[in-house]
């Protein structure tokens, strides 16, 4: 009987790490997804550096994570001997599931740490310097993501028992439409207001001047990639077997087809707003699609959609915000209306399951984005004064593919032919 409830409890940790593992997989491939919008969004001369400074801070990420972040979120360190992190061993004060089962969260939750840089690289593009944003991503995942992502995901300092003792629920961000997007996408409006608008980018009378996309088949493939991926960040962010729903993925399905409809129809058959409209709807849903009814999901996504498209064209041409990939409407605006969105879609008057609180989403949302403000002017504020954060006026108008990396993204054909 004792050897049936072993191999029970081995086969149950088995399972959570291979779905945790496939998630984790799916989320890193995400990275690729961010990789290609940002090369087909922007000029040609800035491809190669699109690809260098997502894979470079995905790697600045793992290290800070590792090393700081995960202890400032969790309050675990990884220095012990690989059995005991394997958890075939134990250790006084020390305790890791059976076959690394914790070593797989860490992998998964990584990946959506990592997520923060990879958002601000959109943001930030054609003008940042290299190692500058190297620094800011490992502040950033080592130290400022972390503290919220425990407040919320781990409970540290009582904030979420304050929030359920004084308005009858804790804060409910499933998958992280502020703890990722929302924060994530404050933060980059810190660091395109400091960073400032691209040279040309508005005339002596401040009407904008359009940079079309290098390629929308690129910036289609990146849509496309992060939409799979998210159903990887959604779903397993359950983190166990016995705790995935179907619930999410049909949320997660229904919300970003009404941001896909809602940014097609707005954005008059834009390319550009309809593979961002379903990135919108899925940001959106993040927090509430462990909860909400899918018809709610629809509804959250197509207004997501339509926010997305309206603030990114208010951005451009009245706020003059130069936000290349217009991740600050996109993560930060839908990111924060979806957070919003769960203590009203997910309400049971509403369909949805219940156990949320309208006041608690508000306030957490709120705190989220506000936070990430202050820490992005903050972090960037003080790297622009001590390292400068910008490419010199010659290196910008030359691109950052042959300033920072000495090649452009199409070597033989830019070579002379003799």
């Amino acid at each position: 009987m004792e050897e049936i409830e072993t191999a029970a409890v081995g086969l149950g940790a088995g399972g959570d790490v291979f779905f945790i593992l496939m998630g984790a997989i799916l989320v890193f491939a995400m990275h690729s997804g961010f990789a290609f919008l940002e090369v087909g969004t922007v000029r040609h001369k800035n491809q190669v550096n699109a690809l260098v400074k997502i894979l470079a801070d995905f790697a600045v990420s793992t290290v800070s994570y590792f090393l700081i972040g995960y202890m400032v979120a969790y309050g675990v360190t990884f220095f012990v001997s690989a059995a005991v992190l394997s958890g075939a061993e134990t250790m006084e004060g020390v305790e890791f599931a059976p076959q690394g089962l914790d070593l797989v969260k860490f992998f998964f939750l990584l990946t959506f740490a990592a997520a923060i840089p990879a958002i601000i690289s959109g943001g930030i593009a054609e003008r940042a310097r290299f190692w500058p944003q190297a620094a800011a991503t490992a502040i950033i995942v080592g130290l400022v993501y972390p503290f919220y992502e425990g407040l919320v995901w781990n409970g540290n300092f009582g904030f979420q028992d304050w929030l359920e003792a004084t308005f009858g629920a804790p804060f409910n961000d499933f998958a992280g439409s502020i703890v990722v997007h929302g924060v994530g996408g404050w933060l980059a409006f810190a660091a395109v207001i400091l960073l400032g608008q691209r040279q040309g980018r508005y005339t002596k009378d401040g009407k904008l001047v359009g940079f079309p996309p290098s390629s929308i088949p690129w910036l289609a493939l990146g849509s496309w990639l992060l939409c799979i991926g998210w159903f990887g960040f959604n779903v397993v962010s359950a983190q166990a077997l016995e705790d995935v729903s179907g619930l999410v993925a049909m949320n997660s399905l229904l919300a970003m087809g009404g941001g896909i409809l809602a940014a097609l129809v707005i954005g008059k058959n834009d390319p550009g707003f309809i593979h961002n409209g379903a990135l919108a709807g899925l940001v959106a849903v993040c927090a509430g699609s462990n909860i909400m009814h899918p018809a709610g999901s629809f509804v959250v996504g197509a207004v997501a959609g339509a926010l997305f498209v309206v603030m990114f064209d208010l951005c451009q041409r009245r706020f003059k915000i130069d936000d290349v990939l217009g991740v600050w409407p996109l993560h930060g605006l839908c990111g924060l209306w979806g957070g919003i969105a769960a203590g009203i879609f997910g309400l049971t008057e509403l369909g949805g399951l219940g156990g949320v609180s309208f006041m608690s989403q508000l306030v957490g949302s709120l705190a989220g984005v506000t936070y990430a403000a202050v820490a992005g002017f903050a972090v960037y504020g003080l790297l622009k004064v001590v390292t400068g954060i910008r490419l010199t006026p010659e290196e910008e108008h030359r691109g950052a593919d042959l300033s920072i990396h000495n090649i452009g993204a199409n070597p033989e054909s830019e070579i002379p032919q003799r």
